[in-house]
C-alpha cells in the first residue's frame, strides 16, 4: 500500500534528484530503503562490536593459548 507525501527539499536536491531519475518518488524510496538498510547494519555492527568488546580478554586468552599449544609466537 502507497501513502502519498509531501517532503521540502532545496531545488539544488530536487534537480539533482531530476538528473538521477525522472521518477522522483522511486528515487527517494530506493534512498530512503538504502539509508535505512546502513542504519540497521551500523547497528548490527555495534552490537556485534560490543559482544566481541564484552569477551576481548576470554577471546584472546583463548588464542594465546591455540598459538601457545601450536608452537607459534
Amino acid at each position: 500500500m502507497r501513502a502519498k507525501t509531501s517532503v521540502t527539499l532545496s531545488a539544488e536536491l530536487l534537480q539533482r534528484i531530476d538528473r538521477a531519475d525522472s521518477n522522483r518518488s522511486a528515487f527517494l524510496e530506493r534512498a530512503a530503503q538504502a539509508y535505512l538498510a546502513e542504519l540497521d547494519k551500523a547497528r548490527r555492527n555495534a552490537r556485534d562490536a560490543e559482544i566481541l568488546n564484552s569477551n576481548a580478554d576470554r577471546l584472546n586468552e583463548e588464542a594465546a593459548d591455540v598459538l601457545d599449544y601450536q608452537g607459534l609466537p
